[in-house]
């Protein structure tokens, strides 16, 4: 197997299995706008600060200045990368009417002034933007061809790992069909519109010497760079905990074997509206909260500040974990943008916040960002992520019917290991209350059918 170069893009190592092929050539094609720049600027500024590799950046479009304002933004301190003799950057401004071919024309000027740079920092690193401003220079295309040939022998020769950007071809993976045969490795970054929606794409289209998927995954450029969304994962295969943590309701603990979740489990609670879904959920986040754990709950339909109001009829003060800090709010609609967006923030701030447990309420909220297939795809992908994290999840989910016990997101209850119905039940001329454990994996749990309401000391189970 090939030796692998990691990029430190998020996302994108584990989709390559650890990095691009190392002192070997990879090409990035795609249109404009769809971030091939920036590609391989984080690729070199990621190799300088991460894994102590210099790196030297050769541009046709884009001056040193305007390159580092750009990025200015993204917190990439190019100019301080600079300075310290950690990056190079060369600006070639090439008009084609500047250009004459007489004779052999060949592409030695720019190898000398490459290798002069990746020399005098002792470069391991090299990112070519883009290269289709050479190849207006060659009216013969067979020397063209044996030029690409040569250029990334050159890198591999020299022992650098070599990113090199090219724009995309109408009918050809690049605009002019030919660069893509003389690359180890071929990465293509498609942006496309659905809509008023805009996304963008990356595919693996070729690595030798390596297994790759050919799937699609969807990635996005934020504050801080480049992000891959992973759609899928391994199945995870983390040390299973037996430790135990309560549900906060006394109750309930009791039907789960009188202590409650896993640790590190998927926990789906799902019912009709106005069952008592998010009140489930506040009495697990205060719960982990008393007990030191930090909660992370992604709202999809109320502010912070109402949750906190409306959990106060229960008996449950959120407020002094918020200002403690070991409870975190982030809000948001699902509307907007696509899954992949809020999905992308949702990795993000578990990484920065690591918390011991996960709520979203509710994932229905995400049906409307694309097709069923599509979002189940993503739930999966990110139930991997905090399973493989050991993460407790703990999602709600609307029941389509007003007595129906059925979660919108059916097709995700067999990765659930712990799945709570509430629902409504007609006793005479009212509705109550009712409650039972669908399944719970790897413990006994009751099947009993409770009633239960809300008080302004919490939740009181009652026998039917």
């Amino acid at each position: 197997m090939l030796p692998k170069c990691p990029t430190g893009i998020r996302g994108l190592d584990e989709l390559t299995g650890g990095g691009l092929p190392k002192e070997r050539s990879t090409l990035v094609c795609g249109d404009a706008g769809a971030g091939k720049t920036l590609f391989g600027l984080e690729f070199l500024v990621n190799g300088a600060r991460l894994y102590d590799e210099p790196g030297v950046f050769l541009g046709f479009d884009e001056s040193q200045e305007e390159l580092a304002a750009n990025c200015e933004s993204l917190g990439f301190q190019l100019q301080e990368l600079i300075a310290n003799g950690k990056i190079v950057i060369h600006h070639v401004a090439m008009e084609r009417n500047e250009i004459e071919e007489t004779g052999g024309y060949d592409l030695a000027g720019l190898f000398i002034r490459l290798g002069h740079a990746i020399d005098s920092i002792k470069a391991k690193r090299v990112a070519l933007d883009t290269i289709d401003a050479l190849i207006p220079g060659f009216e013969n295309e067979l020397i063209l061809r044996a030029e690409l040939r040569r250029l990334f022998r050159w890198f591999k020769a020299k022992g650098v790992t070599a990113v090199v950007t090219s724009e995309s071809g109408m009918e050809t993976l690049t605009r002019y069909g030919l660069q893509e045969y003389h690359a180890d490795c071929i990465l293509l970054l498609d942006r496309r519109s659905t809509g008023p929606m805009v996304t963008r794409r990356l595919r693996v289209v070729k690595y030798r010497g390596a297994a790759h998927a050919l799937d699609e995954h969807p990635f996005l450029i934020d504050e801080t760079g480049f992000f891959v969304v992973p759609t899928a994962m391994k199945v995870p295969d983390p040390e299973v905990s037996g430790e135990r943590v309560s549900t906060g309701i006394a109750d309930l603990d009791a039907m789960l074997e009188g202590e409650g979740y896993f640790r590190g489990s998927t926990v789906l609670i799902s019912g009709a509206s106005g069952t008592g879904k998010t009140g489930f959920a506040a009495h697990f986040a205060d719960a982990l909260c008393r007990n030191g754990d930090r909660v992370l709950v992604f709202s999809l339909a109320e502010s912070e500040s109402q949750l906190v109001r409306d959990m106060r009829s229960m008996g449950i003060d959120l407020e002094p974990w918020v200002k403690q800090g070991t409870l975190r709010f982030s809000a948001s609609r699902a509307v907007g943008a696509w899954f992949e967006l809020h999905l992308a923030t949702y990795y993000r701030l578990v990484e920065e916040y690591r918390p011991a447990a996960v709520i979203f309420d509710p994932i229905s909220g995400l049906a409307a960002m694309g097709t069923s297939v599509h979002v189940a795809a993503m739930l999966t992908g990110l139930m991997d992520f905090l399973k493989a994290n050991r993460i407790t999840a703990l999602f709600t989910d609307l029941s389509p019917g007003y007595l129906s016990a059925e979660p919108a997101a059916a097709a995700l209850t067999p990765l659930i290991d712990t799945w709570i119905s509430l629902h409504f039940l007609e006793s005479g001329d009212e509705l109550v209350r009712g409650i039972h454990v669908v399944k719970s994996k790897g413990m006994a749990h009751s099947s009993a059918m409770r009633t239960f309401r809300f008080t302004n000391q919490g939740v009181q189970f009652f026998e039917m």
